[in-house]
């Protein structure tokens, strides 16, 4: 499977297919893979999972180098930039297609893949409290109203997310795209942030996905704005309808989502390939797709699904099963939808709409102001590639640091008799394999990403420049939560302040267990590991949600004593405090199991003699036990001071960031300037080898300290 995964076929013949597919439509693939492999024998088709998170990273990384698959399914939003790239092959699908489905395929006058289903956002409601769709914004709201009260609401959706907030920007005449350029603070957009604004009073405070599904699962939500993947969580208990989303009162105009187009593509020109996509694009495979899937096909000869059950007409032996509403109702949203665009400036629009959205929710800014703060905030990260630079003095450079190291090596291997290394070179040469080719060549590449400018296929060398924008803030005040300073700082804060918790906790718990007449003293050692033992992520989101401003169990408990529930991601001081209760949960136990085993190794009678003396609990701990632990806890705080500096997982999953990005640490910006801000892939690797010299820097420092200290 492994090699399959990552090798082209290697047998004439097999056709490997990537996807991300899971439930029933993997089991739509999976039937459709059987039937086109046992009608050709000479064809075998594997399909192989990938997760839809690393999924287009793969391709970009596989594809070029004539490695990956022959086919794979993948939204169209990437379009023009795979056809441009070279990663897929135009294609001719047959006259049964959906025009929207070819329309969002089409680049540079070419079709580049098989359109398989079409997915948008619709209405769902609960039939129960909501037994008319709403057709009309003023309507929706009407009905949203009545709805909400007490833990209850009219309508739940997550507001802060730009991808469900683009049909209200449609809807009021707005959008992403003015022309050919981004338009972010059209006015029109602004009507529409006030809109969601006004719509975010009709549901919970700081929605999400799961939060939205148990809502609607527990009868609590009435209305719900999702799309077909909604239709595989909802309870079976649950009885709801779904229907196109509402037309916006003040323009006349619906509300338009976002159409995805989920198309197969063609990586490689292989004949097998080509004509098992052509059929499973099909009639046949569209069959297949729409009643085991449960797929929004693309195609315009295929009628809606039809409704599930046995219905056959007693004379003729025909089927008199009616069209499935659900697929009516989502073939109809299509017809509204904006086709999602393919431009690459779209890419780059996400996260500063979501970054807007949030500071509305929040009521942190006003819809105008957001809108605004939008297209600033895409300035910012669309500014153009730093200029090319001459490369030659710098190869010129390279080579005499690369003669001058070769000199060293060979004056200092003289100086080295060889004789006695002959039987030892054996026995370290796999050990020098593997931290050869598992960390100096990745450390070596990641370096010289950092002096070019590439998105990942086309490289253009900027020498020092990224460092320079970096470190000289050119593109945002030295004091914004994007600027490297003012995120350093935060960084060198968050680690201190984790350093100062994990360690005292560790060590107060572990002299505390040290004590004899702690009963159950095993039991104790066993639960407090437990933290530690469970996976980081894992962690980090039961603490998120415990830190929910609604529903979260921290604020439950403030309620409950009387006091006011805090929004802990509303501002920097709560949100740090957050992600600081988060890895202080996780940090304190590795420091108390160190501190335990070196209080193991630490006679009780100095202790004891020292008590004889007069000392006190605290000169005792002073004088005698903390000298005596330093030895130990000394290299476990440089350790964990590394680990906490480039604690990734918590800050990304329980705070994100949030408030604006100003509980970001150095790690966190790397990455979001790689993959959320238009794959600056050499910005980012900058930002990377920026950081690695300050984690050199502060360990030399460490351990010069800590030598001395052990001494």
């Amino acid at each position: 499977m492994i090699v399959a995964f990552w090798m082209s076929s290697a047998w004439a013949g097999e056709v490997t297919l990537w996807h991300a597919w899971r439930g029933e439509e993997k089991v739509a693939l999976d039937q459709a893979v059987g039937t086109w492999n046992t009608a050709h024998p000479d064809t075998t088709v594997l399909p192989v999972f990938v997760p839809y998170e690393g999924l287009a990273q793969k391709i970009d990384a596989a594809v070029p180098h004539g490695n990956g698959p022959d086919l794979f399914v993948f939204a169209h939003e990437r379009v023009a930039d795979w056809a441009t790239g070279g990663i897929v092959r135009a294609v001719e699908p047959d006259a049964g297609t959906l025009p929207v489905g070819v329309e969002a395929l089409t680049w540079d006058g070419k079709v580049w893949g098989w359109p398989l289903a079409a997915k948008s956002l619709a209405l769902f409601r609960n039939t129960t409290l909501v037994p008319t769709a709403p057709t009309t914004t003023d309507e929706l709201v009407s009905v949203g109203r009545v709805q909400t009260h007490d833990d209850h609401y009219g309508l739940a959706w997550e507001t802060a997310s730009a991808y469900q907030v683009a049909p209200w920007m449609h809807g009021f005449g707005g959008g992403v795209f003015a022309g050919d350029h981004v338009a972010l603070d059209r006015p029109e957009n602004g009507l529409a942030f006030a809109f969601v604004q006004e719509l975010g009073k009709l549901g919970p405070a700081d929605p999400n996905g799961a939060l939205v599904t148990q809502l609607f699962n527990e009868g609590r939500a009435a209305m719900v704005v999702n799309g077909p993947w909604f239709l595989g969580e909802i309870d079976a208990k649950v009885p709801y309808a779904v229907s196109p989303l509402p037309t916006v009162s003040a323009t006349g105009k619906p509300a338009a989502p976002y159409v995805t187009v989920e198309a197969l593509y063609l990586a490689r020109d292989n004949p097998d390939a080509a004509a098992f996509a052509a059929w499973f694009a099909g009639a046949e495979g569209a069959k297949v797709r729409q009643d085991v899937g449960r797929q929004v096909v693309a195609r315009t000869d295929m009628p809606p699904r039809l409704a599930d059950g046995t219905c056959v007409d007693a004379v003729t032996g025909a089927d008199c099963r009616t069209p499935d509403p659900v697929a009516q109702a989502f073939r109809a949203q299509l017809e509204a939808g904006v086709p999602m665009p393919t431009r690459p400036e779209m890419a780059r629009t996400w996260e500063p709409l979501a970054r807007a959205l949030r500071r509305l929710s929040r009521g942190a800014t006003s819809p105008e102001a957001a809108a605004a703060e939008a297209q600033t905030d895409y300035t910012i990260v669309s500014r153009p590639a730093p200029d090319p630079a001459a490369p030659t003095p710098w190869l010129i450079g390279l080579g005499v640091v690369a003669v001058g190291a070769l000199a060293w090596v060979f004056r200092e291997a003289r100086k080295v008799p060889l004789r006695p290394w002959v039987w030892v070179l054996p026995w370290i040469l796999p050990a020098f394999a593997a931290m050869t080719l598992l960390v100096m060549v990745p450390f070596v590449v990641g370096a010289t990403v950092a002096f070019f400018e590439t998105d990942g296929r086309t490289w253009s060398f900027v020498g020092l420049a990224h460092f320079w924008d970096i470190l000289l803030a050119r593109d945002f005040p030295i004091t914004s939560p994007l600027s490297f300073w003012s995120t350093l700082v935060v960084t060198v804060g968050w680690t201190v302040a984790n350093l100062v918790l994990h360690v005292g906790i560790g060590v107060a718990l572990a002299m505390l267990l040290r004590e004899p007449w702690v009963k159950m003293r095993g039991v104790f050692r066993a639960a407090l590991i437990l933290p530690w033992a469970v996976p980081s992520y894992i962690t980090a989101l039961i603490w998120k949600g415990m830190f929910h401003r609604q529903f979260g169990m921290i604020n439950a408990i403030l309620v409950a004593v009387g006091a006011e529930p805090v929004s802990w991601f509303g501002s920097f001081a709560t949100a740090f405090a957050a992600n600081l209760t988060t890895n202080t949960w996780l940090g304190f136990p590795f420091m108390m199991v160190v501190t335990l085993g070196a209080l193991s190794s630490i006679p009780r009678e100095l202790e004891e003699a020292a008590e004889v003396d007069g000392a006190g609990w605290w000169d005792r701990f002073r004088h005698v036990t903390l000298p005596l632990l330093k030895p130990a806890l000394l290299p476990a705080t440089i350790l964990g001071s590394v680990w906490t500096f480039n604690q990734f997982n918590v800050i990304y999953l329980v705070s994100a960031g949030e408030p604006d990005g100003s509980t970001d640490i150095l790690v966190s910006q790397a990455y979001r300037w790689a993959f959320t801000r238009g794959h600056r892939y050499g910005y980012a690797a900058a930002y990377a080898l920026l950081i690695f010299g300050v984690l050199v820097l502060y360990g030399r420092i460490a351990n010069r300290l800590a030598g001395k200290k052990v001494v």
